[in-house]
């Protein structure tokens, strides 16, 4: 019973460690003395890809990249841009990949749409296929008389 104990200690503690390590991606000089630029940094952050982590918010990475994209957003909300204009900022500037989710536009739809479309599609065939194979499914009609005289006559090689 110990043994089991002291297991499910070490497997908490892992498990704070691991959930404490994002909060600290953000790091102490970084963080504004006010607290509703703060939240909003903190929120728009969260929304924008680290390039180097790939899928990691630039919020919870420690990259350097993530960390000059962290003061690019703080600098930008300092200066009086709205959190719009934070987002375009930097999209114009890294391109729509930056973006986690990204934005509703005629790429996107397509890139959504195309998969449904290809589901679609395949069940449909299946339909077809299937519809095909229950169809082939009945017995066959038995030979007429001209039939059996034309096999039996290939079968004996006369």
């Amino acid at each position: 019973m110990r043994k089991r104990s002291a297991f499910a200690a070490l497997l908490l503690g892992a498990v704070l460690a691991i959930q404490g390590t994002a909060a600290l991606a953000v790091n102490p000089d970084e963080v504004l003395s006010d607290p509703a630029l703060e939240k909003r940094a903190r929120t728009i952050s969260g929304e924008l890809r680290c390039m180097v982590c790939q899928n990691e918010s630039i919020d919870d990475s420690n990259a350097e990249l993530a960390r000059d994209l962290r003061i690019l957003v703080r600098d930008r909300l300092k200066e009086g841009d709205s959190d719009q204009q934070v987002m375009d900022f930097i999209v114009d500037r890294y391109g729509e990949f930056v973006l986690l989710k990204p934005r509703l536009n005629a790429r996107t739809v397509l890139l959504w749409g195309f998969p449904v479309v290809v589901l679609l599609i395949g069940a449909v065939a299946l339909i077809f296929a299937f519809r095909g194979r229950r169809q082939a499914g009945e017995a066959p009609k038995p030979l007429t008389d001209s039939e059996k005289a034309e096999l039996s006559r290939l079968l004996d090689g006369k």
